[in-house]
């Protein structure tokens, strides 16, 4: 018996530790890295870290530096209560601007931290708040942004006008235009403008929009996404003004579609003037390194296509009477941001594409664009490319369903990357989940449609397990390989079941064409596609329990949940979030106006087109699967009236259902309990009937 013993200690040692079946504190307690910043010389990175935890009051949220090299592992640089944003180097790589709200700060204002070493040094002091640093390329400044109220010319006004308000007796909300609301915040208004603050002690900050007929203009407003609008503002090479972006017509959007353009304003003030014009929208300026053009993404209006892609279009600077040159030749992607190497000759661009988002490379110029290698699996974002390096250097955050996002250095020849940071590695690990499947199959309509396929821990494909729907929110989004909170897909699949997500028509990333498309027919065509993927599942891999299917779905993913509810009997049981039940009710509660009633074909009031026959209430008649319905108290964009109705016809028609409301939320589900008991709710209603 002694001469076992020692083999079996050395395989008791070396055997891998066991894995386990990923749980919503697997999911919740994951570090998240973002906001990529990168040094011009090429020798550091910045990131933030948040640290969840389900006590929000213990959530930590700091700014991480690690050596681009890989020479030594990332460490903390802030350690502050508050968290930081917006974090970017000084031009000459010694110095680090961001905006955070510190101890004795009523809002957040600009912070300086030299890197080789000291405490930060707070740089501004406005009543109204600091947001968006931007060093002046010879360092001496910076601008920012701050959101002031109407005729204020200066802090002291911004100070009066506050303290007036607060002082009022009453409490109301008074509106005279369009829009009031946005996703899940009350509009009010106070809009957004460029600052200058010079760098020297007793240097008050500069409004330089103050006064100006552009900012006075009842349309006027930032570009916005999910929160307050932003006007995406950048130096000029010489430091002499800055470029930012806007909108002049805010206010039509009640009853017509809205542009957004780009502006010039010297950095000492002064009316800003537009470089852009025209039925066409521009964001996001950047210019190259040798300052010799200024290039933006453009998008057409939306009076024809609900949905264009996001084009790089290049102007000669100083800007000449010319238009804007396209400079992507063709290219049927759509660009979410982009980079220069140094030598300003090319451009890196980020792009969703087939289920991953991948970085390709054009000309500076213009020409072709190709991929600048291949992508199999995961996606990058926050792509830099350090100004200032002998070569180019790709930095990005890379990340997959099984992989949040971490800091890798990319080889633009190959695509190898090296990672720089992994704060989740350990967890990682630990947990039994492996990357999506991938398959396509011709839709009866013609159309090549994309499916991934989730599976469960433990996964054994001599068994037969449930499967579960789960189509993308948007429409114009993209089911693809990433690390997602709120609606991890590992975790649906942990009781044992198998996801199904289907890229069908309107999704982005598979051309203009594909993603327009859903415009002329937005619930009908694309559920169908989504049967036919689950059919198509169900016969290529035999695992798949034909008898028992579910479906979920959040947004527009609801919304289709409302549309299988009258319109097909497959599914043992819907879970309904946030999703849209009446298109005509929808349309009178929601925080948009023109965009329904070019999608549904006319004014709500003629129900012409889709607004009748493709609405779910329309087949109320029909419904007969059990539902469960889940929705914040406070979302603006699918309003909680539409989870209401749902329920009550429901309830008339005595399919058994189930009401859950989040008082605090809007159209996502954000802090941790809540978060934790929602996926609950789904996990127990999907349990209950599969």
């Amino acid at each position: 018996m002694i001469r076992w013993l020692v083999p079996l200690i050395a395989l008791t040692l070396t055997a891998a530790p066991a894995k386990h079946t990923i749980t919503h504190e697997d999911v919740w307690l994951m570090k998240h890295t973002s906001s990529l910043a990168v040094s011009p010389n090429g020798q550091w990175a910045v990131v933030s870290v948040s640290e969840p935890s389900y006590d929000s009051t213990k959530a930590v949220s700091d700014l991480w530096i690690v050596p681009t090299d890989g020479s030594a592992p990332p460490r903390r640089l802030t350690s502050t209560k508050a968290a930081e944003s917006g974090a970017i180097f000084s031009p000459d790589s010694t110095r680090l601007a961001f905006s955070t709200h510190r101890e004795g700060d009523d809002v957040e204002q600009i912070y300086v931290l030299p890197l080789n070493g000291g405490e930060a040094l707070r740089v501004t002091s406005i009543s109204t708040g600091a947001s968006e640093p931007k060093w002046r390329p010879d360092g001496k400044a910076i601008l920012f942004e701050s959101r002031v109220y109407p005729g204020a010319l200066n802090d002291e006004a911004n100070k009066k006008i506050a303290a007036e308000r607060k002082a009022r007796k009453y409490n109301a909300r008074v509106y005279d235009g369009f829009p009031f609301r946005f996703w899940d915040r009350w509009l009010d208004d106070l809009k957004p403008h460029v600052f200058v603050q010079v760098l020297e002690e007793g240097a008050a900050p500069k409004d330089l929009m103050a006064g100006s007929k552009l900012a006075a203009l009842p349309g006027f407003d930032g570009v916005r996404s999910f929160g307050d609008a932003e006007l995406e503002a950048e130096w000029t090479p010489d430091g002499a003004s800055i470029i930012f972006t806007a909108t002049a017509d805010k206010d039509v959007s009640a009853y017509g579609p809205t542009t957004s353009h780009l502006y010039r304003v010297p950095a000492t003030g002064g009316e800003p003037v537009a470089i852009t014009s025209g039925p066409e929208s521009y964001t996001k300026p950047l210019f190259r390194p040798d300052g010799k053009a200024l290039y933006a993404l453009h998008a057409r209006r939306g009076d024809e296509d609900l949905y264009s892609l996001s084009r790089i279009v290049k102007i000669d600077w100083p800007p000449a009477a010319a238009k804007p040159k396209f400079i992507s030749d063709g290219w049927d992607r759509s660009a979410t941001s982009f980079a220069f190497t140094p030598d300003s000759s090319r451009i890196y661009v980020l792009a969703e594409d087939q289920g991953h988002d991948k970085i390709f490379v054009l000309p500076a110029d213009g020409g072709p664009v190709h991929p600048a290698f291949e992508v199999t699996e995961g996606l990058y974002s926050g792509l830099a490319i350090p100004e200032k390096a002998a070569s180019p250097r790709l930095l990005a955050l890379w990340g997959s369903m099984i992989h949040p996002d971490d800091v890798v250095v990319v080889d633009p020849q190959t695509g190898s990357r090296r990672f720089l940071t992994e704060f989740n590695k350990d967890r990682i690990q630990q947990i039994d989940w492996q990357p999506p499947k991938e398959f396509w199959f011709t839709a009866k309509n013609g159309k090549r449609i994309q499916s991934l396929l989730v599976l469960p821990p433990a996964f054994d494909a001599s068994k037969k397990y449930p499967l579960v729907v789960f189509p993308h929110g948007g429409p114009h989004n993209m089911s693809k390989d990433q690390f997602f909170v709120r609606w991890n897909f590992h975790l649906l699949t942990s009781p044992g079941y198998v996801l199904l997500m289907t890229n069908y028509t309107g999704s982005t990333g598979y051309g203009e064409e594909f993603s327009t498309a859903i415009d002329k027919d937005v619930l009908r065509g694309p559920a169908a596609e989504i049967e036919e993927a689950a059919d198509e599942a169900i016969r290529q891999f035999p695992f798949i329990d034909s008898t028992r299917q579910a479906a979920a779905g959040a947004s527009y993913g609801g919304y289709l949940m409302n549309w299988f509810e009258g319109n097909t009997q497959r599914f043992k049981c819907l879970v309904n979030h946030a999703g849209l039940t009446d298109n005509a009710s929808m349309w009178g509660s929601t925080d948009g106006g023109y965009y329904w009633e070019k999608r549904y074909g006319g004014p709500a009031w003629e129900l012409k087109g889709q607004w009748r026959e493709q609405s779910p209430a329309a087949y109320a008649g029909n419904f007969h699967t059990p539902m469960l319905i889940t929705h914040g108290e406070r979302d603006y964009r699918v309003p909680i009236s539409q989870g209401y109705e749902m329920y009550k016809m429901l309830q008339r028609q005595r399919v058994p259902c189930r009401l859950v409301i989040f008082p605090d939320h809007g159209h996502w589900i954000l802090k941790g309990e809540d978060a934790r008991y929602h996926m609950k709710e789904v996990l127990d209603w999907l349990n209950k009937y599969l």
